[in-house]
């Protein structure tokens, strides 16, 4: 077990399940006492909670004030923020489908959440004169789909609201930086009402079909695995990364084109 980032305090949005667990795993594997927070927990979270390593704080991030509770049950130290939380729900009904409250929904969650619960930790992190936020993005920030337009569109604006504040915050020992994965292994893409049974169900072929189509996009022929993104923002959380900020991180298995 590292002990990297033992004596840290870290927040981690969206950390029931998939990547959000994941990352709340790793970073408390590596020493860190990690605040997550969701508005439902699971089993293996509890686990956790149970060891002393972690502490559940149950918020809903869609309301305004949550933001400044979940960063409160910190006390007064962060040293790593990590804001996963976000939604992809698949339009196939296309763009004309899509309603002004399904777009401010999904703005909401994948962008505002973000905005909230970073205003919130970053007066911590500046008095102390350190800090990581990192922040999951998507592929589809550069790699637009319309089937998640609104989700693309929100992304995009994550990775730039991201890249602008790591310009701001810099010189002042705060290092900004986004994560975007491809397809990964969660529920999102594999779960009951997931993007794979969604596509399926309008487009006549099974979720297997989906996946194995996903999969064959990617130059690795496979998902992504949610340790696989765990891995990647303990590193941006750690010491080994102390002069990387302003940078998006891509792990995707090469499913967007290089060439």
């Amino acid at each position: 077990m590292s002990s990297e980032l033992r004596g840290r305090t870290a927040v981690v949005t969206g950390a029931s399940k998939g990547i959000g667990l994941a990352i709340v795993e790793a970073l408390a594997q590596a020493g860190a006492h990690v605040v997550a927070g969701s508005r439902t927990t699971s089993e293996r979270l509890e686990n956790l909670v149970k060891e002393g390593s972690v502490t559940w704080v149950p918020v809903d991030l869609a309301e305004p004030d949550a933001a400044g509770e979940l960063i409160a049950a910190a006390g007064g130290r962060i040293d790593v923020l990590v804001n996963n939380v976000g939604s992809a729900p698949a339009r196939t009904g296309g763009f004309l489908s899509v309603t002004d409250e399904e777009w401010r929904r999904t703005i909401d969650l994948n962008l505002l959440t973000a905005v909230r619960v970073t205003r919130a930790a970053l007066p911590v992190m500046l008095d102390a004169g350190d800090g990581s936020v990192i922040t999951v993005g998507s592929v589809n920030a550069t790699l637009p789909d319309p089937l998640v337009i609104d989700y693309s569109a929100g992304k995009a604006a994550l990775v730039a609201f991201s890249k602008a504040l790591s310009k701001e915050v810099g010189p002042k020992g705060i290092r900004v930086n986004t994560i975007s994965p491809g397809p990964v292994e969660t529920e999102l893409w594999l779960g009951g009402d997931g993007v794979a049974r969604t596509v399926s169900a309008a487009a006549g072929i099974t979720p297997d079909d989906v996946v194995a189509q996903a999969s064959k996009a990617t130059v690795t022929g496979r998902f992504s695995k949610p340790a696989e993104i765990a891995d990647l923002v303990l590193f941006l959380a750690g010491d080994r990364s102390r002069n990387i900020t302003g940078s998006d991180l891509v792990i995707d298995g090469g499913f967007i084109p290089t060439w």
